[in-house]
């Protein structure tokens, strides 16, 4: 052996051959930086929903530990859940003494969860509405000698504020079996009592940001990765109602032949799903539906709707169906009108399938049969192993960052027409799983996803447009009885969790199948 093919010192990552270093999403970036996130503004205002998406965020795309500390759950863990609207009226000293009570075990257990190593974020969820409480709260957080970062929402615009309490009473627990007139005039006179005594964040509270209406932002004295990142990443956030729909492209050629990777084009069942989706997303997806409050009628209107594919063959030959008429005078929220082309077509290079690298264009036998070892390390964490030349989950998530942005900003309907490891991570970023479960997630071939996110998580909804019994074969064999014994059985866990939760609406898809569903097992990177 020759001096030039010996490495006496190689550099081995502790995550093993081939494998992402879980660094590089931002898991030692900022490993001597720790931020703790107030949040400030009056109810109604978004405060929990941005809570929750930067919470998110973090977690799942830096692999920080974040961890929220909602000042109205220990509320209603020592006080209980029924409180009327008298208790938030700051004249009444006993009723202020209980809160305060519950804003300090919120404090204290944020101080013992920050003094933990390795713990990077933690956020406060509460109003914080007067001037001396913020005061208090630095105060107290003082000992840590951590950034203080507040983020004050205001609301102002009657259509926003009444979306954001019509949000609340949907899926906040306190009013899910309350009337819908008993729980506005309970929510507004709540929020009276805070209006009374509210103090705007100013230039004593430090390093804050002030967003108006989720359109205009004040960035005061914020300095650093973390406090910057936050800060780019909430201008991206809005509390606006919207949805969106994950859809894998149609069966393709590899995929009949049991093939991962590659460009082929669709087979005829394919193409056959091609055309549902294209009366899917004509018919629901670029549909908006308004019930007349009195009669009950639904009025069906065309609205904006956007197309995201791949830049692979087999997502825009699934999209070729889908009409693009034009609609005119949409009217953006800054009210300049525009004309708006229906599902234009935008390809992705972020959208692309993970790549196999040597393995592309193989099956699973022929993988086993020729990279024995490899084989065995992707059965032992698909999270972080990377194909020889190819792609990890881990590297996937790096490019799906920008495309997750968009989401968040995005206000019209989105359909995304993409592939299986893809839709597990945008899946998994969106339904709050944790990134481990995301390799797991069923997502099968010939169905859509609807996703609608809000504060306090994320419905979802399944639509099956072709059965697997309409089809001659669909060539699928994930070896997940190949995993290791535990990955294994979380693997099939997961499966049926997300079989469990499928529910589907075909009253108004014609074409769509009656048959009960029957997910496919499919191929997995």
């Amino acid at each position: 052996m020759s001096s030039n093919d010996y490495n006496p010192t190689p550099h081995v990552i502790p995550e093993g051959q081939n494998a992402t270093p879980l660094e590089v999403v931002g898991g030692d970036v900022t490993s001597t930086e720790k931020l703790i996130i107030v949040m400030t503004g009056l109810p109604a205002t978004g405060k929990t929903h941005i809570a929750n998406r930067i919470s998110r965020y973090l977690n799942f795309f830096l692999d920080l530990d974040t961890k929220i500390f909602n000042v109205g759950d220990y509320r209603r863990r020592l006080f209980g859940s029924n409180l009327p609207a008298e208790f938030f009226d700051h004249t009444n000293k006993e009723y202020m003494a209980k809160r305060e009570e519950a804003c300090d075990m919120a404090l204290k257990e944020l101080i013992e969860f920050m003094s933990m190593d390795g713990v990077r974020v933690g956020l406060l969820d509460s109003t914080n509405a007067q001037k001396q409480r913020r005061d208090h709260i630095r105060e107290t957080l003082g000992v840590l000698k951590c950034k203080i970062l507040m983020i004050e929402t205001i609301c102002d615009k009657k259509e926003l504020l009444e979306h954001n309490i019509r949000t609340i009473k949907m899926t906040h627990p306190y009013y899910k079996d309350m009337a819908d007139d008993e729980a506005f005039a309970d929510f507004e006179r709540k929020r009276k009592n805070y209006e009374d005594v509210y103090n705007p964040v100013d230039e004593k509270d430090g390093s804050h940001v002030k967003i108006f209406n989720h359109q205009t932002f004040v960035v005061h004295n914020t300095r650093g990765y973390l406090p910057q990142k936050v800060v780019h990443f909430i201008m991206n956030l809005h509390t606006m109602p919207r949805v969106f729909y994950l859809s894998r492209h149609g069966q393709s050629e590899y995929n009949l032949s049991g093939k991962i990777g590659g460009d082929s084009g669709l087979t005829e069942a394919g193409r056959e799903f091609a055309r549902r989706l294209a009366v899917f997303a004509q018919n629901t997806v670029g549909m908006s539906i308004e019930r007349d409050s009195e009669t009950g009628e639904e009025k069906r209107s065309p609205c904006p709707a956007r197309l995201w594919t791949s830049t692979l063959r087999r997502t825009k030959e699934t999209a070729q169906y889908i009409k693009h008429n034009l609609i005119k005078f949409h009217k953006w929220d800054n009210g300049d009108e525009v004309e708006w082309i229906q599902f234009q077509p935008r390809a992705r290079r972020n959208l692309d399938e993970l790549y196999a690298g040597v393995c592309d264009g193989l099956t699973y036998k022929e993988i086993e049969e020729k990279f024995p070892e490899e084989f065995a390390r992707r059965q032992e964490d698909k999270l972080t192993y990377r194909y020889p030349r190819g792609e990890s989950y881990m590297d996937i998530t790096l490019r799906l960052e920008p495309v997750v942005l968009d989401i968040e900003r995005t206000r019209e309907p989105i359909l995304i027409v993409g592939h299986q490891g893809i839709h597990r991570l945008l899946y998994a970023y969106f339904m709050g799983l944790p990134r481990e479960k995301a390799p797991f997630v069923s997502i099968p071939l010939n169905t859509v996803i609807q996703l609608t996110p809000h504060a306090y998580g994320c419905e979802e909804k399944r639509f099956l447009l072709l059965s697997k019994e309409e089809m001659l074969s669909d060539g699928q064999d994930e070896p997940i009885t190949s995993m290791p014994e535990k990955k294994r059985e979380e693997a099939e866990k997961l499966q049926r969790d997300s079989r469990d939760k499928e529910s589907f609406d075909l009253n108004e898809r014609r074409k769509c199948s009656t048959e009960p569903f029957d997910p496919m097992n499919p191929p997995s990177f």
